[in-house]
């Protein structure tokens, strides 16, 4: 391709990004296939249990400030030492919150012993979790191949020790003890790369009058992303506790196909959200029509790996997981399609903040949020896991498309999302240019 030295770092940073979380994703799925074939439908079913439990306060620890992160890092990169660390002392102080609330959870809920301590220490994950500070900062310089590296790192490092566990035939307590040692050996990762690039952590510095912005910008997400994450996780808790934790094993094993395909699109979002900010300040003429451009892409690529998924759901499962993981097939048949209303929500959702209108969002996500838990609670009893499955597609559908049809602010939105979902096909064309649009915005930032 005759693309001129900004556009190369451009496709330099999509395809680090696609090509490292294609090995971090294979490698992942190959040990948790063996990881899943040696703890057995139920001892695996209890260990993504105990990952959702801790995922449903996740965002407390977070509050929100992801997106906002990457969005004031683009805008003022020059305040970085500041804005990142003001923003690390607030993860810090609400992943002690969140941890506080694990901990009075459990004990109201009379969970039995073992699942409490397991959860207790995989909540450790929360502060660990902070490191995510550092990713926000790459992403928002497009800078993903220091985000892939380290990743890397953690899942060889991390597959190295989970192989070493099935090997002395360790019994389930390791394995979550492993997932722990996963997070911190990323953030570490994070660390590395930023001390080598960018210098010492050190020289930020806690500035109190960025706290009343960053939680005020923050907070409405903190109410979306709250809604998001208990209909993304309640499922598997919900499932736990009305049926068995073996059903919550084959429900989890068609998630993890799910999440394969849901990384492309996610890939274009990151990659293509801190452009389309710097696009909307220097070029709005261009803004709206490279936004749909953005939103159809996005989504169309969704669809097409979905479709595939879903018809090859029965070889997926039964030549990997293998025959005692046959219940998931008809669910990763259902499930697959989760990643179209992914892509709509994502994709959505960053426009929404790129245009400073996500004080409403956590409408929809707090309606989408009822909906989950209400539809589980009557579908799971009767209809077990397949019920879940449908109250899933349905539910990120809902509150990433359709509930913004209740936001006059967000009709626009909606707008392009319909688009996307009707004739998005023709966008597919404009995929290069999607990846390459910005290269004399990325100039000043790679």
């Amino acid at each position: 391709m005759n693309l001129s030295n900004s556009q190369k770092k451009i496709v330099s940073n999509v395809a680090w990004s696609l090509g490292g979380k294609a090995v971090n994703m294979a490698s992942a799925l190959f040990v948790g296939i063996l990881v899943a074939r040696y703890l057995g439908p139920e001892s695996y079913g209890l260990m993504n249990y105990v990952i959702s439990y801790v995922a449903i306060f996740s965002i407390i620890a977070t509050f929100g400030m992801d997106n906002i992160e990457i969005r004031e890092l683009s805008r003022q990169n020059d305040k970085k030492d500041a804005i990142m660390g003001t923003c690390f002392c607030l993860r810090m102080f609400f992943a002690t919150i969140a941890y506080i609330v694990i901990a009075i959870s459990l004990f109201y809920f009379q969970t039995d012993k073992f699942t409490s301590l397991m959860v207790l220490a995989y909540g450790l994950t929360l502060f660990t979790g902070t490191g995510n500070l550092l990713r926000n900062y790459f992403t928002s310089i497009v800078q993903n191949k220091y985000i892939v590296k380290s990743e890397m790192y953690r899942t060889f490092v991390g597959a190295g020790i989970k192989i070493l566990l099935l090997w002395i035939k360790a019994p389930l307590e390791y394995f979550i003890y492993a997932q722990i040692f996963d997070t911190a050996l990323v953030a570490s990762g994070y660390y590395l790369s930023y001390k080598s690039t960018v210098g010492s952590i050190r020289k930020w510095h806690f500035d109190k009058t960025l706290v009343p912005f960053i939680l005020k910008e923050s907070f409405p997400l903190v109410l979306s992303g709250a809604a998001v994450i208990i209909y993304q996780r309640i499922d598997q808790v919900m499932i736990g506790d009305m049926i068995n934790k073996t059903e919550v094993g084959y429900f989890a094993t068609a998630g993890k196909f799910v999440d394969l395909i849901v990384f492309l699109p996610m890939v274009l979002v990151q990659t293509v959200t801190p452009m389309l900010v710097r696009e909307k300040e220097n070029k709005p003429e261009t803004y709206e029509v490279k936004k749909k451009t953005f939103v159809s892409i996005t989504t169309w690529t969704a669809i097409i790996m979905s479709v595939m998924v879903s018809s090859l759901s029965y070889w997926l499962i039964t030549y990997t997981y293998g025959i005692q993981y046959a219940p998931a097939i008809p669910v990763l048949q259902i499930m697959a399609f989760k990643a179209v209303g992914m892509a709509l929500s994502s994709t959505g959702g960053q426009i929404i903040i790129m245009e400073h209108i996500q004080k409403w969002a956590f409408i929809r996500n707090i309606l989408g949020c009822i909906l989950c838990v209400l539809l589980n609670y009557f579908l799971i009893p009767q209809y077990g896991i397949i019920g879940s499955s449908y109250v899933t597609i349905i539910t990120v559908l809902f509150t990433g498309c359709f509930a913004n049809l209740l936001i006059p602010t967000y009709h626009n939105v909606m707008k392009l999302q319909l688009y996307a979902i009707l004739l998005g096909w023709k966008e597919l064309r404009y995929f290069k240019s999607c990846l390459l649009y910005t290269s004399d915005a990325a100039d000043d930032r790679i």
